[in-house]
């Protein structure tokens, strides 16, 4: 069913807007993720109706995993010489091997691609449906207060900022808006397989609430909000004791050994993310975080992570990268 422009929810581009205004720069260059997707389009369309074209450009990442990907490509390319706006495309090359799962290897080979971005903020199109699913995965997977939050609207990224201002906006808006404005977009073949995690909370547990809560989806984004402002506190008092415990870009043992055992990993998890390192599951961190308090000065604990190792000797805990 067509949409009508009097169906559209009037305040969509204020809204956003709202969100461009507070957190972006004059002089900031700009670069949306663009898949082709309904959610992407539609962000590159606003973002050109509100006065951003001039600094604005948009990355396709191609990662060669659908019998279409050249044909994605091609319509965003047509897409954006429309619009007058910059594209790149970025082919990439998935790692099936790397024991993550074909999701997390997809996500990690995109945002490599987005951090090559030559631009001040990355914007993505993720939405408040999006926001509730991840908040789900999360839970299920037994993160803490940070991956309760889900996504934040705002973080560092290898030097640039990433920004969602679409976080707040229902996929049923999006959708109503891109109808409204006669947006073309393409499908995704692999978004309806439920093999697929994110896809199966998406269409069989999402929707399930949904129908029996039909608030659910706004509901699950308002407690991430509530988790992203506890994890904000707890990151205060990471940060405070960071200060207090660090020797250079190292820690002094005889102070992490005063902390509780839960402000101990708190501050350790608070460092990792400060050094773009993943952070381990909690039973490793728990027995790190143990072996750090109890060791004797002839043990030397230490913890293997991808990006390197956290090992403690001669009184201090040092974070070594990887050669």
């Amino acid at each position: 069913m067509v949409v009508s422009r009097n169906s559209l929810s009037p305040d969509l581009p204020a809204r956003v807007g709202a969100v461009l205004a507070a957190r972006l720069q004059a002089d900031e260059r700009l670069c949306v993720g663009l898949s082709g997707g309904c959610d992407s389009v539609v962000l590159l369309h606003l973002l050109s109706r509100l006065g951003y074209a001039g600094r604005l450009a948009a990355i396709h990442v191609h990662h060669g995993l659908s019998p279409n990907a050249d044909a994605w490509a091609e319509f965003c390319t047509r897409y954006c010489h429309a619009l007058a706006v910059p594209l790149t495309i970025s082919k990439v090359t998935v790692d099936r091997r790397a024991g993550q799962g074909l999701e997390a290897a997809a996500r990690q080979a995109r945002y490599a691609a987005f951090a090559e971005c030559p631009a001040d903020c990355l914007l993505l199109a993720q939405h408040r449906g999006d926001q509730a699913e991840t908040i789900l995965f999360n839970l299920l997977r037994g993160a803490g207060v940070t991956g309760a939050a889900a996504m934040p609207v705002e973080r560092q990224l290898a030097g640039q900022r990433l920004l969602r201002p679409l976080l707040d906006i229902s996929r049923t808006e999006i959708e109503d808006y891109a109808r409204a404005h006669d947006l073309a977009w393409v499908d995704d073949e692999s978004n309806a397989d439920t093999a697929l995690t994110r896809n199966f909370i998406r269409h069989q547990v999402l929707a399930a609430l949904i129908r029996r809560f039909p608030a659910a989806e706004a509901t699950l984004a308002q407690a991430a909000a509530n988790f992203s402002e506890a994890a904000g506190l707890l990151d205060e008092l990471a940060g405070i004791d960071w200060q207090v415990a660090a020797d250079g870009e190292a820690a002094r043992l005889s102070v992490l050994r005063t902390l509780s055992p839960a402000r101990l990993k708190n501050v350790l998890r608070y460092r990792l993310r400060q050094l773009g390192w993943r952070v381990p599951v909690a039973t490793r961190l728990d027995e790190f975080a143990h072996q750090v308090r109890t060791a004797g000065p002839d043990r030397h604990p230490e913890l293997l992570l991808p990006e390197g190792t956290m090992r403690c000797g001669r009184g201090r805990l040092q974070w070594l990268p990887q050669k």
